[in-house]
């Protein structure tokens, strides 16, 4: 695929599509799939992954429950599927709140005043709105771009983590898009992209998607990130986030915090990037944030290939949290 070619995820006629990300960088395989157990399954195996990408494939979840027939169980009974997919990221829920409080309000107007079409002009009002949200998350990545280009005082080596991409939103991304932009000012001299343990989003996304858009970069083990700020070669580091708890805490993927810490303590400037619907209120601080633990095979096998002995004991929680005493500034739309 040429970089104007390649997506992560699209509604066209009906079908939902997406990149399956477990694939990438050797192979770009393309979903389509009106099931939103297609979709809740992939969210759990990180075929789609990134908190905008996920609350958007939820909310068209929600969509193509209804494409048959109108129906307020089955709709609920995919919105329960649909929000235990996963717990961290915030958007999954706004997503699906979203489809639910406009589902909801139209079945009440319908039963006040009966549509001749029931079905057909209730899909067309569902299938709009998702549209809609997809949109607002296209929008939003292109004011974080906007409004984070501000950060770069200079021609600047930056520091990434995990993937907050095209392949993480609905748009150009978050920390990504704010890159990308810098770099069509010229502004990015060298971008050090994470591998991002134990699932690699930084080596196989990241690193994807700087090659597609031509911007310098290289890869680094998670480790290495430390001795990159005390040779003086880090001036900056942006990532994303998957939840913003009310007092400015963040949780975003695991090793997120080493790396604040680290910047932190080389007095190197550390940005989050991240859309509104990231930002929980409910949430006080990072206490209160639900971290995921997700299954021991992600640390003892790459792929197929077992590393470790899988009877060994593991601890695998997909995120951190970042106090915020330890962010410079957090860029949002």
């Amino acid at each position: 695929m040429k970089v104007s070619d390649y997506f992560n995820i699209r509604y066209s006629d009906g079908f939902f599509e997406f990149i399956n990300q477990t694939k990438l960088p050797f192979e770009e395989k393309i979903t389509k799939t009106d099931d939103y157990e297609v979709i809740a399954q992939a969210i759990e195996r990180l075929e789609i992954r990134g908190a905008p990408a996920i609350g958007i494939a939820a909310a068209f979840g929600l969509l193509l429950s209804q494409k048959k027939s109108i129906s307020e169980s089955a709709f609920l009974l995919a919105y329960d599927r649909l929000k235990n997919t996963r717990p961290t990221a915030v958007n999954l829920f706004i997503g699906l709140e979203y489809m639910k409080e406009y589902f909801l309000s139209l079945l009440s107007s319908i039963k006040e005043k009966p549509l001749k079409n029931f079905n057909h002009s209730l899909y067309i009002s569902l299938e709009l709105k998702a549209l809609e949200f997809m949109q607002n998350d296209i929008l939003s990545c292109k004011r974080i771009a906007e409004n984070g280009i501000d950060i770069f005082a200079k021609k600047s080596n930056v520091l990434t983590h995990c993937n907050t991409g095209k392949l993480a939103t609905g748009g150009d991304g978050t920390a990504f898009a704010v890159i990308k932009l810098a770099h069509e000012k010229n502004l990015i001299n060298h971008v050090y992209a994470d591998e991002t343990r134990p699932l690699l989003q930084g080596s196989r996304l990241t690193a994807y998607e700087l090659n597609k858009a031509g911007i310098p970069f290289s890869i680094i083990t998670d480790s290495t990130a430390g001795f990159l700020m005390q040779q003086g070669k880090i001036d900056l580091v942006i990532t994303g986030a998957d939840r913003i708890a009310a007092n400015g805490d963040v949780a975003n993927k695991i090793g997120t915090y080493s790396i604040a810490v680290l910047a932190h303590f080389h007095k190197i400037p550390f940005y989050i990037a991240a859309p509104q619907t990231t930002f929980d209120k409910n949430i006080i601080s990072l206490h209160s944030i639900p971290i995921e633990l997700r299954k021991p095979e992600e640390i003892s096998a790459f792929g197929n290939i077992q590393v470790t002995d899988p009877g060994f004991n593991y601890y695998n929680p997909a995120f951190d949290t970042i106090p915020a005493n330890l962010i410079t500034k957090i860029i949002t739309d």
